[in-house]
């Protein structure tokens, strides 16, 4: 994918990502979506269990599992309809944007560049004083991003 079209792509998903609401009010109840839905609505498992067609304690196992986080997805939606509820799936960014996600990573692989530039310079007694070795990662960041560089990823 071209660097114009990565651009594109990430201000389009950071759009919708940002009418989504805060994922703080979605946090997974301790004992499981399926459970706490469950009870809500004053469902026993033998009645999920035959909404699912399966045994009972094959519901015990199903909500432990998503309590666990390690249900499947076709678990989660199959469990989901039998209650009559929609299941949305969605990855939302830790730094709000993938655009934001993508200026921190470059500066991250920038920094370790310039690092690794610094150690050469330095032993040939070239070094830079702090500020031009800002304004170096910055450089480098910004290049690394406009050629939408998938370098940045190999820096952790």
């Amino acid at each position: 994918m071209q660097p114009q079209a990565k651009l594109n792509a990430r201000r389009q998903l950071d759009k919708r990502l940002g009418q989504l609401p805060s994922l703080a009010r979605f946090a997974r109840p301790p004992k499981g979506w399926i459970k706490s839905i469950r009870e809500a609505l004053g469902m026993t498992m033998a009645q999920l269990a035959e909404r699912l067609g399966v045994s009972q304690p094959r519901i015990f196992i199903l909500e432990q599992n998503e309590a666990l986080g390690s249900i499947t997805m076709e678990s989660l939606e199959r469990a989901a309809n039998a209650l009559d509820c929609d299941l949305a799936y969605v990855l939302i960014p830790r730094e709000k944007t993938l655009e934001a996600t993508i200026r921190i990573q470059s500066i991250k692989a920038a920094h370790q560049m310039v690092k690794s530039t610094q150690h050469t310079m330095s032993l040939e007694n070239q070094a830079l004083d702090q500020k031009d070795i800002e304004n170096q990662v910055l450089q480098v960041a910004s290049k690394l991003r406009e050629k939408s560089n998938t370098k940045i990823w190999n820096f952790p």
